[in-house]
């Protein structure tokens, strides 16, 4: 199957110019997507495109990653209301390598025919403006220009120059991959055509070759939501700006309408499973079925099999099920950067540390009185065992792993003592 019949099939293909699918039958093409480097991360919003590269690749294609470390030092205005503020060259250097890191989780840049990485600063940088008004400007009208909706849309609430010239940037790195790389193909989100349609007009232009452009939707939630948006704002990739508990949570949170689209784009797995597997999820929607396995696929290739299995556990432990004393320590690592954690000398616990003034400390309870009536009410726990008693002291043997004590009020509320390691 080529990459246009695998994108239909999986959900990603917007639209895609004519011809493609004739020199797909051809033989292997090389494709490109660009990604952003503002940031020193990519959030989920830009796995539409990875996954898009990467079942490039799976098709037997040659994916080639473009980190726009140039292009960063203008701004896209696609889908911008505002110019963004230029960032440093050695941020945006910066930024591109820690991108790379995280597309290597999701691409094989090993071998010959592996992917490839490029960052346009190595090209742009020593482009003259003289060269490029010659050899590039002088194939486009401002007309011409003026007809893409990157560029009608920012027009009443103005745009500068430099974003004007966004596209002819873009154009001018697709035929310097096209002739330096054998670039076909160039893939990205639909708010992208117009930048990727100008890439090929240049191509024709100046080599008189064809070139193809396939584009992906731009998604939303079946409840009208940007895709890739939580309470905190971006999920990001990296583990930093996103937990992997939270990156967990926000694949688990997946509405029923919406899960079977998310199994196809963003997991590997095949078209008969996902089915099978939202059959089983019809039969019982309780169970979330089709969530977990969605959530268990996209953590487990972002951050690995074992940071997601520790991220399974916490959640167990958070939503019951789970015996706590069999807790492992670097599960419960993980789930202290999830809930209120206060940290405490072992000498503390060794002298024995009021129960009632632990409530507190992490703030379960607001007051010793409040922790007092909550106790009398078996309101609170102790490494999941509810506590009556008002001046019941925490000890050395009420650790798990040697290090934590979990307390609880309710069903839902967590809240840890650790001792450091």
């Amino acid at each position: 199957m080529h990459i246009l019949d695998l994108a239909r099939a999986r959900g990603f293909l917007h639209d895609a110019t004519p011809g493609l699918a004739e020199r797909l039958a051809q033989g292997p093409i090389t494709g490109y997507v660009g990604f952003d480097p503002t940031a020193d991360s990519l959030h989920v919003g830009n796995l539409v495109p990875v996954m898009g590269l990467a079942w490039l690749q799976r098709a037997g294609a040659t994916p080639v990653a473009l980190v726009g470390g140039g292009t960063a030092l203008v701004g896209d205005p696609s889908g911008k209301r505002s110019e963004r503020p230029m960032l440093p060259a050695q941020q945006v250097a910066a930024n591109a390598e820690a991108i790379r890191a995280q597309l290597e989780r999701f691409l094989d840049f090993s071998g010959p025919t592996g992917a490839r990485l490029v960052n346009n600063a190595e090209w742009l940088g020593s482009l003259t403006l003289l060269h490029f008004l010659r050899d590039t400007g002088k194939h486009f009208t401002v007309n011409y220009m003026l007809q893409k909706e990157s560029v009608k849309n920012r027009m009443e609430a103005g745009i500068s120059f430099t974003e004007f010239a966004y596209m002819l940037v873009q154009a001018h790195d697709y035929w310097h991959l096209n002739c330096t790389q054998h670039v076909e193909l160039q893939m990205g989100g639909s708010d992208q055509w117009g930048n990727i349609t100008a890439g090929i007009e240049l191509v024709h232009r100046r080599e008189g070759r064809g070139a193809h452009g396939l584009v992906m939707p731009l998604l939303t939630t079946a409840a009208g939501a940007k895709f890739g948006k939580s309470e905190e704002g971006n999920v990001w990739l990296d583990p930093v700006k996103t937990s992997p508990y939270k990156f967990f949570q926000f694949w688990l949170n997946a509405d029923d309408r919406d899960v079977g689209a998310w199994l196809r784009i963003f997991t590997f797995l095949s078209l008969e499973e996902i089915d099978a597997l939202l059959a089983l999820h019809a039969t019982d929607p309780g169970r979330r079925a089709a969530q977990r396995r969605l959530a268990r696929e996209v953590t487990a290739t972002v951050h690995g099999t074992d940071v997601t299995d520790r991220v399974i556990a916490a959640s167990a432990i958070l939503f019951g099920g789970t015996d706590l004393r069999a807790a492992k320590a670097e599960v419960l690592e993980l789930l202290e950067k999830e809930v209120p954690t206060a940290t405490i000398a072992a000498t503390v616990l060794s002298e024995g540390l009021p129960v009632v003034d632990a409530l507190v400390q992490v703030g379960l309870a607001s007051s010793k009185s409040d922790a007092r009536r909550g106790l009398q009410q078996r309101g609170f726990s102790v490494n999941g065992e509810a506590v009556s008693e008002a001046e019941r002291r925490l000890g050395v043997g009420d650790l798990i792993a040697g290090r934590f004590v979990v307390l609880q009020k309710g069903r839902k509320n967590y809240a840890m003592l650790s001792i450091p390691p």
